[in-house]
């Protein structure tokens, strides 16, 4: 994972503007277009094409830096593809995420057989450096002949009831796809997600188990881990 910052010389904007338009755009189901008018309500001239190019540049290494600061991930896994249309076609888009909820990894790939399983596992387990005491999936096949020859030792649990946590990570995507009328590549819909699925989750503590006051004080301290990872003292710009 790239660990170094991004650059905002040269940028007319301030840190403050840029990092709010990205967060707009990757928290909320919003289009470009539709940060572009918010911001003009606040009396901020921004065109939609600029916010396009700010969340390509700068959403990955927001995501990147706030993965960092995460705990490290539990050791029961859970796994879950769906399917997702691009250009028409049928993809996978495979998931992975702890008993907390954490999303370790997401992979859009054509296929959801074997080879596609032991690539996601193979990836996961170097993306995290670590081995999971239980893997928790469906009953796709796959899963199975993958988890024979990538982790033999681990537990597999298949069973459809037990991965409703993983099936849950889906639905935030499934309301920016709806938002985008879909992804128009593979590239595209990997860079988005990647990004999407590291900053999206920052701000969606789970809300269901929390009281009022308690969320507030939580929500209050990933903006302050924002502020710090955006921060224009670590990131100089030019005005």
């Amino acid at each position: 994972m790239d660990t170094a910052p991004p650059s905002y010389k040269g940028h007319r904007y301030p840190v403050e503007i840029i990092s709010h338009c990205v967060w707009l755009y990757h928290r909320f189901p919003l289009s470009y277009r539709e940060v572009e008018e918010l911001m003009f309500e606040r009396g901020v001239i921004v065109s939609y094409e600029t916010v396009r190019r700010w969340c390509a540049k700068f959403g990955q290494a927001y995501a990147n830096a706030l993965r960092r600061r995460q705990p490290r991930p539990g050791d029961k896994w859970h796994l879950d593809e769906v399917f997702i249309k691009i250009n028409g076609e049928l993809k996978y888009l495979w998931r992975a995420v702890d008993q907390d909820g954490m999303v370790l990894d997401i992979l859009v790939q054509d296929r959801r057989d074997t080879a596609a399983a032991r690539r996601f596992f193979r990836r996961l387990m170097k993306k995290t450096c670590s081995v999971p005491r239980v893997v928790v999936t469906d009953k796709l096949r796959s899963y199975g002949a993958a988890h024979r020859e990538v982790m033999p030792s681990v537990e597999h649990r298949s069973h459809k009831g037990l991965n409703n946590r993983a099936e849950n990570s889906h639905q935030p995507t499934r309301q920016r796809e709806r938002a985008m009328k879909g992804f128009r590549s593979t590239g595209g819909a990997q860079r988005f997600l990647s990004a999407f699925s590291g900053i999206s989750p920052h701000f969606r503590p789970r809300r269901h188990l929390m009281t009022a006051l308690d969320y507030r004080a939580e929500i209050t301290i990933r903006f302050a881990i924002w502020d710090q990872i955006t921060s224009a003292a670590s990131w100089p710009t030019t005005a």
